[in-house]
Protein backbone atom coordinates (compact mmCIF):
# COMPACT_ATOMS: atom_id res chain seq x y z
CA UNK A 1 0.00 0.00 0.00
CA UNK A 2 1.27 3.27 -0.83
CA UNK A 3 2.01 5.79 2.24
CA UNK A 4 4.40 8.61 3.03
CA UNK A 5 5.22 6.56 6.33
CA UNK A 6 8.79 5.69 6.58
CA UNK A 7 11.36 4.14 8.94
CA UNK A 8 11.80 7.41 10.42
CA UNK A 9 8.53 8.55 10.26
CA UNK A 10 6.99 5.40 11.80
CA UNK A 11 9.70 5.68 14.56
CA UNK A 12 9.16 9.05 15.16
CA UNK A 13 5.58 8.48 15.95
CA UNK A 14 5.88 5.27 17.81
CA UNK A 15 8.18 6.82 19.97
CA UNK A 16 6.31 10.11 20.70
CA UNK A 17 3.06 7.98 21.65
CA UNK A 18 4.56 5.56 23.74
CA UNK A 19 6.18 8.89 25.57
CA UNK A 20 3.15 10.71 25.76
CA UNK A 21 1.25 7.49 27.24
CA UNK A 22 3.62 7.13 29.96
CA UNK A 23 3.90 10.57 31.09
CA UNK A 24 -0.17 10.89 30.78
CA UNK A 25 -0.37 7.61 32.73
CA UNK A 26 2.33 8.79 35.34
CA UNK A 27 1.24 12.53 35.79
CA UNK A 28 -2.60 12.62 35.53
CA UNK A 29 -2.78 9.30 38.00
CA UNK A 30 -0.57 10.93 39.95
CA UNK A 31 -1.75 10.76 43.87
CA UNK A 32 -3.50 7.93 43.16
CA UNK A 33 -7.18 7.73 41.86
CA UNK A 34 -9.13 11.07 42.12
CA UNK A 35 -11.79 13.29 41.33
CA UNK A 36 -9.93 15.38 37.98
CA UNK A 37 -10.76 19.18 38.51
CA UNK A 38 -11.89 21.25 35.35
CA UNK A 39 -8.64 22.90 35.54
CA UNK A 40 -7.03 19.60 35.06
CA UNK A 41 -8.87 18.69 32.62
CA UNK A 42 -8.38 21.85 30.75
CA UNK A 43 -4.72 21.70 31.31
CA UNK A 44 -4.57 18.91 29.86
CA UNK A 45 -6.91 19.04 27.09
CA UNK A 46 -5.13 21.87 25.33
CA UNK A 47 -1.55 20.13 25.96
CA UNK A 48 -3.02 17.07 24.00
CA UNK A 49 -4.10 19.25 21.02
CA UNK A 50 -0.84 21.46 20.97
CA UNK A 51 1.22 18.19 20.75
CA UNK A 52 -0.82 17.06 17.54
CA UNK A 53 -0.79 20.27 16.11
CA UNK A 54 3.34 20.25 16.88
CA UNK A 55 3.40 16.64 15.28
CA UNK A 56 1.25 18.27 11.94
CA UNK A 57 3.95 21.52 11.76
CA UNK A 58 6.66 18.60 11.83
CA UNK A 59 4.93 16.51 9.15
CA UNK A 60 4.34 19.76 7.27
CA UNK A 61 8.33 20.10 7.66
CA UNK A 62 9.88 16.46 7.36
CA UNK A 63 7.42 15.83 4.04
CA UNK A 64 8.53 19.70 2.87
CA UNK A 65 11.95 18.33 3.03
CA UNK A 66 11.96 15.19 1.44
CA UNK A 67 9.42 15.58 -1.33
CA UNK A 68 8.62 19.10 -1.85
CA UNK A 69 6.88 22.34 -0.48
CA UNK A 70 3.68 20.79 -2.58
CA UNK A 71 3.55 17.42 -0.89
CA UNK A 72 4.16 18.77 2.30
CA UNK A 73 1.20 20.95 2.60
CA UNK A 74 -1.31 18.17 0.68
CA UNK A 75 0.26 15.51 3.97
CA UNK A 76 -0.18 18.10 6.53
CA UNK A 77 -4.22 19.00 5.10
CA UNK A 78 -4.94 15.85 5.29
CA UNK A 79 -3.85 15.38 8.59
CA UNK A 80 -5.24 18.06 10.36
CA UNK A 81 -8.94 17.42 8.51
CA UNK A 82 -8.71 13.57 9.47
CA UNK A 83 -7.57 15.01 12.90
CA UNK A 84 -10.39 17.56 13.46
CA UNK A 85 -13.23 15.19 11.76
CA UNK A 86 -11.68 12.54 14.52
CA UNK A 87 -11.87 14.50 17.73
CA UNK A 88 -15.61 16.18 16.92
CA UNK A 89 -16.70 12.26 16.73
CA UNK A 90 -14.70 11.49 19.98
CA UNK A 91 -17.02 14.24 21.28
CA UNK A 92 -19.98 11.97 20.80
CA UNK A 93 -18.07 8.73 22.14
CA UNK A 94 -17.29 10.91 25.23
CA UNK A 95 -21.01 11.50 25.87
CA UNK A 96 -21.97 8.00 26.03
CA UNK A 97 -18.92 7.07 28.03
CA UNK A 98 -20.89 9.96 30.59
CA UNK A 99 -24.43 8.13 29.94
CA UNK A 100 -22.95 5.06 30.50
CA UNK A 101 -20.67 6.81 34.32
CA UNK A 102 -24.21 8.07 35.32
CA UNK A 103 -26.06 4.97 34.68
CA UNK A 104 -23.81 2.62 36.62
CA UNK A 105 -23.25 5.86 38.99
CA UNK A 106 -19.61 4.92 38.27
CA UNK A 107 -17.43 6.84 41.35
CA UNK A 108 -15.73 9.46 40.00
CA UNK A 109 -12.43 8.20 41.37
CA UNK A 110 -12.83 4.93 39.33
CA UNK A 111 -13.80 6.83 36.04
CA UNK A 112 -10.06 7.39 35.26
CA UNK A 113 -9.16 3.89 35.24
CA UNK A 114 -12.06 2.60 33.22
CA UNK A 115 -11.22 5.46 30.58
CA UNK A 116 -7.57 4.40 31.00
CA UNK A 117 -8.62 1.00 29.41
CA UNK A 118 -11.00 2.58 26.78
CA UNK A 119 -8.18 4.69 25.12
CA UNK A 120 -5.98 1.53 25.25
CA UNK A 121 -8.31 -0.53 23.65
CA UNK A 122 -9.19 2.19 21.22
CA UNK A 123 -5.86 2.66 19.84
CA UNK A 124 -5.42 -1.11 19.48
CA UNK A 125 -8.39 -1.47 18.07
CA UNK A 126 -7.86 1.35 15.37
CA UNK A 127 -4.53 0.35 14.31
CA UNK A 128 -5.74 -3.07 13.54
CA UNK A 129 -8.89 -1.84 11.54
CA UNK A 130 -6.94 1.19 9.65
CA UNK A 131 -4.61 -1.51 8.27
CA UNK A 132 -7.07 -3.92 6.99
CA UNK A 133 -9.26 -1.25 5.64
CA UNK A 134 -6.21 0.24 3.43
CA UNK A 135 -5.40 -3.32 2.40
CA UNK A 136 -9.20 -3.63 1.38
CA UNK A 137 -8.77 -0.85 -0.67
CA UNK A 138 -5.79 -1.14 -2.27
CA UNK A 139 -7.56 -4.35 -3.65
CA UNK A 140 -11.25 -3.70 -3.96
CA UNK A 141 -12.09 0.18 -5.11
CA UNK A 142 -15.52 -0.70 -5.06
CA UNK A 143 -15.95 -0.60 -1.25
CA UNK A 144 -15.11 3.50 -0.93
CA UNK A 145 -19.13 3.29 -2.17
CA UNK A 146 -19.61 0.88 0.77
CA UNK A 147 -17.87 3.33 3.18
CA UNK A 148 -19.96 6.25 1.74
CA UNK A 149 -23.32 4.46 1.89
CA UNK A 150 -22.60 3.61 5.02
CA UNK A 151 -21.50 6.92 6.49
CA UNK A 152 -24.54 8.53 5.00
CA UNK A 153 -26.79 6.31 6.11
CA UNK A 154 -25.38 6.49 10.13
CA UNK A 155 -25.48 10.17 9.48
CA UNK A 156 -28.88 10.37 8.79
CA UNK A 157 -29.77 7.76 11.51
CA UNK A 158 -27.68 10.03 13.91
CA UNK A 159 -29.67 12.86 12.56
CA UNK A 160 -32.52 11.56 13.48
CA UNK A 161 -32.01 10.55 16.95
CA UNK A 162 -30.20 13.57 17.39
CA UNK A 163 -31.88 15.53 20.86
CA UNK A 164 -33.36 12.09 21.75
CA UNK A 165 -32.37 10.55 25.33
CA UNK A 166 -30.46 7.00 24.90
CA UNK A 167 -32.67 4.33 26.76
CA UNK A 168 -30.27 2.34 28.32
CA UNK A 169 -32.89 0.24 30.11
CA UNK A 170 -33.96 -1.46 26.51
CA UNK A 171 -30.28 -1.59 25.32
CA UNK A 172 -30.52 -5.64 24.10
CA UNK A 173 -26.72 -5.92 24.95
CA UNK A 174 -26.88 -4.13 28.42
CA UNK A 175 -29.79 -6.59 29.58
CA UNK A 176 -28.10 -9.38 28.42
CA UNK A 177 -25.12 -8.70 30.46
CA UNK A 178 -27.05 -7.75 33.32
CA UNK A 179 -29.24 -11.27 33.17
CA UNK A 180 -25.95 -13.80 32.78
CA UNK A 181 -23.74 -12.38 34.24
CA UNK A 182 -23.25 -12.74 38.12
CA UNK A 183 -22.72 -9.46 39.78
CA UNK A 184 -21.89 -7.83 42.95
CA UNK A 185 -24.43 -5.48 45.05
CA UNK A 186 -22.49 -2.64 44.37
CA UNK A 187 -18.73 -1.49 43.77
CA UNK A 188 -15.91 -2.84 45.55
CA UNK A 189 -12.93 -0.21 45.35
CA UNK A 190 -11.48 -0.66 42.08
CA UNK A 191 -11.85 -4.76 41.69
CA UNK A 192 -13.20 -5.93 38.30
CA UNK A 193 -14.15 -9.11 40.20
CA UNK A 194 -14.34 -10.90 43.54
CA UNK A 195 -14.93 -14.27 44.72
CA UNK A 196 -18.57 -14.99 47.50
CA UNK A 197 -18.81 -18.27 48.64
CA UNK A 198 -16.30 -19.98 46.08
CA UNK A 199 -18.59 -17.98 43.71
CA UNK A 200 -16.87 -15.80 41.03
CA UNK A 201 -19.07 -12.22 40.92
CA UNK A 202 -18.39 -9.27 38.77
CA UNK A 203 -18.57 -6.05 39.64
CA UNK A 204 -20.38 -2.87 38.02
CA UNK A 205 -17.14 -1.45 37.27
CA UNK A 206 -16.44 -4.76 35.11
CA UNK A 207 -19.69 -4.43 32.75
CA UNK A 208 -19.30 -0.58 32.52
CA UNK A 209 -15.64 -1.68 30.95
CA UNK A 210 -17.22 -4.13 28.69
CA UNK A 211 -19.71 -1.47 27.17
CA UNK A 212 -16.74 1.13 26.81
CA UNK A 213 -14.60 -1.44 24.73
CA UNK A 214 -18.24 -2.29 22.41
CA UNK A 215 -18.42 1.35 22.40
CA UNK A 216 -14.66 1.70 21.19
CA UNK A 217 -15.71 -0.75 18.35
CA UNK A 218 -19.32 0.79 17.06
CA UNK A 219 -17.40 4.06 16.74
CA UNK A 220 -14.29 2.87 15.31
CA UNK A 221 -16.50 1.01 12.43
CA UNK A 222 -17.91 4.84 11.94
CA UNK A 223 -14.45 6.68 12.26
CA UNK A 224 -12.42 4.86 10.14
CA UNK A 225 -14.43 4.94 6.81
CA UNK A 226 -14.65 8.72 7.40
CA UNK A 227 -11.02 9.61 7.50
CA UNK A 228 -10.21 6.94 4.50
CA UNK A 229 -12.73 9.94 2.51
CA UNK A 230 -9.94 12.19 3.09
CA UNK A 231 -6.87 10.32 2.41
CA UNK A 232 -6.09 6.53 1.74
CA UNK A 233 -2.47 6.90 3.23
CA UNK A 234 -2.61 4.38 6.36
CA UNK A 235 0.23 6.45 8.14
CA UNK A 236 -2.25 9.72 7.93
CA UNK A 237 -5.02 7.73 8.98
CA UNK A 238 -3.28 6.25 11.85
CA UNK A 239 -1.87 9.56 13.37
CA UNK A 240 -4.91 11.09 12.98
CA UNK A 241 -6.76 8.59 14.97
CA UNK A 242 -4.43 8.15 17.55
CA UNK A 243 -3.69 11.86 18.57
CA UNK A 244 -7.64 12.68 18.46
CA UNK A 245 -8.19 9.18 20.63
CA UNK A 246 -4.97 10.01 23.11
CA UNK A 247 -7.11 13.15 24.70
CA UNK A 248 -10.15 11.32 24.89
CA UNK A 249 -9.62 11.33 28.49
CA UNK A 250 -8.55 14.67 29.52
CA UNK A 251 -11.58 15.79 27.19
CA UNK A 252 -14.43 13.43 28.82
CA UNK A 253 -13.65 15.10 32.12
CA UNK A 254 -13.69 18.30 30.40
CA UNK A 255 -17.20 17.94 28.68
CA UNK A 256 -18.70 16.01 31.49
CA UNK A 257 -20.06 18.84 32.95
CA UNK A 258 -21.02 20.64 29.78
CA UNK A 259 -22.52 18.21 27.76
CA UNK A 260 -25.94 19.93 28.00
CA UNK A 261 -24.32 23.14 27.07
CA UNK A 262 -23.20 21.32 23.81
CA UNK A 263 -26.65 19.76 22.60
CA UNK A 264 -27.00 20.66 19.14
CA UNK A 265 -23.76 19.07 18.73
CA UNK A 266 -25.25 15.40 17.57
CA UNK A 267 -26.54 17.84 14.76
CA UNK A 268 -23.09 18.76 13.20
CA UNK A 269 -21.58 15.31 14.18
CA UNK A 270 -24.23 13.95 11.74
CA UNK A 271 -23.64 16.18 9.12
CA UNK A 272 -20.51 15.66 8.98
CA UNK A 273 -20.98 12.05 8.83
CA UNK A 274 -23.19 12.82 5.64
CA UNK A 275 -20.60 15.31 3.94
CA UNK A 276 -17.97 13.01 4.16
CA UNK A 277 -20.26 10.11 2.79
CA UNK A 278 -21.44 11.95 0.28
CA UNK A 279 -17.80 13.02 -0.57
CA UNK A 280 -16.88 9.87 -0.41
CA UNK A 281 -19.18 8.33 -3.58
CA UNK A 282 -18.55 11.22 -5.54
CA UNK A 283 -15.06 10.73 -5.33
CA UNK A 284 -14.59 9.04 -9.36
CA UNK A 285 -17.22 11.84 -10.34
CA UNK A 286 -15.29 15.11 -8.77
CA UNK A 287 -12.90 14.76 -5.94
CA UNK A 288 -13.77 17.67 -3.30
CA UNK A 289 -10.03 19.64 -2.78
CA UNK A 290 -9.07 18.66 1.07
CA UNK A 291 -8.91 22.29 2.04
CA UNK A 292 -12.44 22.52 1.17
CA UNK A 293 -13.30 19.40 3.23
CA UNK A 294 -11.44 21.25 6.21
CA UNK A 295 -13.40 23.87 5.85
CA UNK A 296 -16.75 22.52 5.84
CA UNK A 297 -16.10 20.08 8.66
CA UNK A 298 -14.72 23.30 10.40
CA UNK A 299 -17.68 25.48 9.80
CA UNK A 300 -20.24 22.36 10.75
CA UNK A 301 -18.45 21.56 13.87
CA UNK A 302 -18.31 25.95 14.19
CA UNK A 303 -21.71 26.30 13.66
CA UNK A 304 -23.45 23.82 15.88
CA UNK A 305 -21.51 24.87 18.90
CA UNK A 306 -21.99 28.58 18.96
CA UNK A 307 -25.92 27.55 18.07
CA UNK A 308 -25.68 25.52 21.33
CA UNK A 309 -24.14 28.59 23.27
CA UNK A 310 -26.07 30.79 22.15
CA UNK A 311 -29.86 28.82 22.18
CA UNK A 312 -29.33 26.74 25.60
CA UNK A 313 -31.17 23.88 26.07
CA UNK A 314 -34.72 24.32 27.30
CA UNK A 315 -35.52 21.65 29.82
CA UNK A 316 -38.64 19.97 29.76
CA UNK A 317 -41.22 20.41 32.55
CA UNK A 318 -42.37 17.06 32.36
CA UNK A 319 -38.87 15.85 33.50
CA UNK A 320 -38.74 17.58 36.99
Amino acid sequence: METIGSPVLWSAFGALVVVALLVDLVLMRHGGPHRVTFKEALAWSIGWVVLALAFGGWLWWYVSGQSGAEEGQRVALEYLTGYLVEKSLAVDNIFVFLMLFTYFAVPEEQRQKVLIIGVLGAIVLRAIMIFAGALLLQKFHWILYVFGIFLLLTGVKMLWAAGKEPDLDNNPLLRWLTNHVPMTRGYVGSKLSVLEHGKRLYTPLFIVIVMVGITDVIFAVDSIPAIFAITDDPFIVLTSNVFAVLGLRAMFFLLAGLADRFHLLPYGLALVLMFIGTKMLLIDVYKIPIAVSLGVVAAIIATTVALSLLRPKVEDPAVH
